[in-house]
């Protein structure tokens, strides 16, 4: 079947599902579980969770006809750990009858993710993870403290990597699981940002029951998975959908058109229409970067992605505050809160100067970005690691 056909095809669902589903009268969430079960959600996946097996870039053809007819979304904006992350390591990972389990209501929003993996003692060098997870029957009994979890105050699960084996080099002995939130012995403290708010949080576990049920992955095989989670993660942040003047650049125009143009420099003229051009050629890398890894794992390249996601965003909200003159001195709104995340179009430029901080450190470090790049990508000679064949129990902590 060619592509065309295959478009024409989909679109002819759509307004067949859209007959019998009216967005104007049928209830948002009924309308998104109907649309998962018609395999209309992510049509990339298999039949049965969501999808019809077809190619990923299909699916801009169906979220098109969606938005055409005025349908509700599944507001990826807010499970974005769930959408970007989660859904690729359940589907690799996963059993069937979870997945089934865990998939829909993960689609719809009905169930926000997110994910353990930071600790104080292991960030850029996540493989070092100390929390414990000690065998007891069919559970195991987790203690730790994680850092850095985006959503943890809203979330239902957790994508958890616990060291289950400390007699074994730091890469061998974790292991991964699917943590729900509301267990007993689970505690979110909120961590309080640069703009005030606090976006996200650091977890205490205490004594908290996994099932060993609840594993993805084989015993000590919790690296393997965790890979898949990071990759999927650094091109969720540095290669999402967008359209054209989407993003950073497009709050930059939005200031630029408002007027603050006027009085301008040859010098600012031509930095604003630069970064334009780079934030285009981006898009257009991060898509063809998409469609490349529609059939398989995400490689090195979506941490390049990621990597210039972080440096244009920061460069451009630069810019834009210098363009706000005496207003882009100004940020006055330090109120300790959950973020809004449909407030964004409204914030000051200020607030995104400060919030742009965070993009070089989350979802893995510039710094190491750019080593994943340089060993990976490049073939460069890679950094000496002297830890990697000493058990876990031996390095200094």
């Amino acid at each position: 079947m060619t592509e065309e056909k295959a478009a024409a095809d989909l679109r002819g669902e759509v307004e067949r599902f859209l007959h019998d589903h009216d967005p104007r009268t049928t209830e948002r969430i009924d309308f998104l579980r109907a649309r998962f079960d018609a395999g209309l959600a992510w049509v990339d996946y298999p039949l049965g969770l969501g999808g019809r097996g077809l190619d990923r870039s299909l699916q801009a053809v169906v979220d098109a006809a969606f938005l055409e007819a005025g349908a509700p979304d599944n507001a990826p904006h807010r499970n974005v750990i769930g959408l970007g992350m989660a859904a690729p390591t359940l589907l690799k990972y996963a059993s069937e009858a979870d997945q089934k389990r865990y998939l829909r209501p993960l689609w719809t929003g009905e169930e926000i993710w997110c994910q353990l993996f930071s600790e104080p003692g292991a960030g850029s060098d996540l493989a070092t993870a100390g929390t414990k997870a000690v065998r007891d029957g069919d559970d195991w009994i987790v203690n730790g403290q994680k850092v850095w979890t985006s959503l943890a105050h809203e979330a239902s699960w957790a994508l958890l990597i616990a060291r289950t084996d400390p007699d074994v080099p730091k890469h061998r002995g974790l292991s991964y699981f699917v943590c729900d939130m509301s267990s007993p012995g689970v505690e979110v403290r909120a961590l309080r940002q640069l703009t005030g708010e606090a976006e996200f949080n650091e977890v205490f576990l205490s004594d908290v029951r996994v099932p060993d049920a609840n594993r993805l992955g084989d015993l000590g095989e919790g690296w393997k998975v965790t890979q898949t989670t990071l990759m999927n993660e650094r091109v969720a942040i540095g290669a999402g959908l967008a359209p054209r003047e989407g993003g950073p650049i497009g709050f930059l125009c939005k200031t630029w058109r408002s007027g603050a143009n006027e009085g301008a420099t040859a010098g600012t003229y031509d930095r604003v229409l630069q970064l334009w051009e780079r934030a285009e050629a981006a898009r257009l890398t991060t898509a063809r970067l998409r469609q490349q890894m529609a059939a398989g794992l995400p490689g090195p390249e979506g941490s390049g992605a990621k990597l210039t996601y972080a440096l244009l965003a920061q460069e451009i909200s630069s810019v834009e505050v210098d363009l706000l003159g005496d207003d882009g001195l100004r940020f006055d709104d330090y109120t300790f809160r959950r973020p809004d995340l449909d407030e964004e179009s409204s914030r000051p430029g200020t607030y995104r100067f400060l919030r742009t901080k965070g993009n070089s450190i989350e979802g893995g470090t510039s710094e190491i970005m750019r080593n994943i790049i340089a060993e990976r990508v490049l073939g460069l000679p890679a950094e000496p690691r002297v830890d990697v064949d000493v058990p876990w129990k031996e390095l200094a902590r």
